[in-house]
């Protein structure tokens, strides 16, 4: 999952999309990046690392400019080779630069298309470099010096007649202005927003959270309709317009489990109250399985995700809750990192367990979802460790059979715990006393129970190997699993072009 924020204001924008970058940090890890663009030019500066570590003071000072976009990074089926740190740029037409959140499932048909009939050289494994030059060739074939705003929806609709499956893009037009769009379904997120400038002029955010926009003083506007684009030129004039005809309403319904900070609105669902009604209907379901003797003295989520859903369910079952597990925050996120070993060398690193809350007591752990199982076995023995009498296993998302594909680094069916296991078994692998799932039915009504929002159903492929977007078959997951699992991703090299000194190619400008 990656994190995308354009920003077209009256000021320096270097600043803005810093805070915004700060504020998506949880969507992505590996690498980030921030294109300016003033007097014709574009500032560019990415690296792998946090974004405090990658956008050091001299490299602020560089990033000129009132218009921008940034982006923060996890690896998909990628590398996480700097090579591959977004946005990524290509000179013609325009110069054009794009950030990109989500996943192409037809990418490597594209790259192909890019190469022998748009003559267009590809210099990195990512979806997104193959997105950027669809873009660019689609404007280059419009054959205008000065596109105007309906010139540039235009493309993007031949953009959206070309690429498959999941995708919330910004875009910086050389010359021109800021464009974002999303996919048909809206499986990935995008949201704009407004403020007043000092000088009285509007300017303009949008990103894949809301909250990059609240944090910096922006009102939401609404959401980026599915098949939609907007645009903002430079003259800070909005423009949006329905490219293509809106798709079932389907967001992924992961990034309300998981991914998504609580404090965010997701259209126009409350990611805090959704995992509320989580906490609430696995209350239920324990309530109905274990009865009322369910033998639980005490509810202990396993931070941070889970705490939203864990003191709901136990304020319903009238259980004690208790933090139980301590954070080191300097930790990353175990499910962002490549490689099953560095992940399961981190928990006990990452989480401590307090012994006070634990010994000699019956536990329920409460956690988001169980992907992997591995760290759900170090956590349970962490517990256990700390004088637990018995260790119960509370999951908030129903069993995660089958891989994600748009844009989720979901690992392969063979590497998930719960593919071609019963919950008994999986139960006997973690550990755990006991074992409990939500039941899928119970988790759209959570997300969906709302009157505000116009979502008509969800992305829950990952639960029920039903992909959106269509066009998935056995064969697309078997070459899948070649490019994602654990021996694919610490094998694999990757193209390694690094810039650390300023650069200037064609326009551009790399610090």
């Amino acid at each position: 999952m990656c994190g995308v924020v354009g920003v077209a204001a009256h000021e320096p924008v270097n600043q803005i999309l810093y805070d915004g970058l700060t504020m998506l940090q949880h969507r992505g890890q590996d690498a980030a990046g921030i294109v300016t663009l003033q007097d014709g030019r574009l500032y560019l500066r990415k690296e792998n690392g946090m974004v405090r570590d990658v956008f050091l003071n001299h490299h602020m000072i560089k990033l000129v400019g009132k218009f921008g976009i940034g982006h923060v990074r996890y690896p998909t089926a990628g590398t996480s080779s700097s090579a591959e740190a977004q946005p990524f740029y290509v000179n013609s037409p325009y110069g054009i630069t794009l950030a990109h959140n989500g996943n192409l499932t037809n990418a490597e048909t594209l790259a192909k298309e890019l190469y022998i009939e748009d003559r267009r050289h590809l210099n990195t494994d990512s979806d997104s470099e193959v997105l950027l030059n669809v873009l660019a060739h689609e404007m280059q074939n419009l054959g205008k010096t000065h596109p105007t705003a309906d010139d540039i929806f235009e493309a993007v609709k031949a953009v959206y007649s070309r690429c498959e499956g999941a995708y919330g893009v910004v875009a910086l037009i050389t010359g021109h202005g800021l464009l974002a769009f999303r996919d048909p379904n809206g499986i990935r997120p995008l949201i704009f927003g407004k403020r007043m400038a000092p000088n009285g002029g509007t300017e303009y955010m949008v990103a894949s959270e809301s909250v990059a926009l609240t944090g910096s003083g922006f009102s939401i506007i609404r959401d980026v309709k599915p098949g939609e684009a907007i645009f903002i030129d430079l003259d800070h004039k909005l423009h949006t317009h329905q490219c293509v005809e809106q798709q079932e309403y389907t967001p992924c319904i992961f990034e309300y489990v998981y991914f998504a900070r609580p404090d965010s609105i997701m259209d126009n669902i409350s990611v805090y109250k959704a995992r509320l009604r989580m906490g609430e209907k696995l209350a239920d379901k324990i309530l109905a399985e274990w009865g009322e003797d369910h033998d639980i003295d005490v509810v202990i989520p396993i931070p941070d995700t889970s705490r939203t859903s864990a003191m709901e369910l136990a304020l319903k079952m009238n259980v004690k809750y208790r933090e139980g597990f301590m954070k080191n925050r300097y930790i990353g996120r175990t499910f962002i990192m490549p490689g099953q070993q560095q992940r399961k060398k981190s928990v006990r690193q990452k989480l401590s367990a307090v012994p006070l809350e634990f010994k000699g007591k019956n536990v329920l752990l409460v956690d988001d979802s169980i992907v992997r199982g591995t760290t759900c076995h170090e956590i349970i023995q962490m517990a256990r460790d700390a004088g637990a009498n018995k260790v119960f296993f509370a999951s908030a998302a129903p069993p995660v059979k089958y891989p994600n594909v748009y844009g989720i680094d979901m690992p392969v069916r063979s590497e998930l715990i719960a593919s071609g296991h019963t919950v008994e078994e999986v139960r006997e692998i973690i550990g755990a006393d006991r074992l409990i799932f939500q039941d899928l039915d119970d988790l759209i009504d959570a997300v969906k129970d709302t009157k505000y929002s116009k979502v008509e159903g969800f992305d829950c492929a990952v639960f029920n190997g039903c992909y959106i977007t269509g066009q998935i078959n056995e064969a697309y997951l078997e070459h899948l699993q070649e490019q994602r699992n654990d021996t694919a991703k610490t094998g694999k090299k990757g193209v390694q072009i690094v810039a650390d000194t300023p650069v200037d190619m064609m326009g551009i400008e790399e610090m």
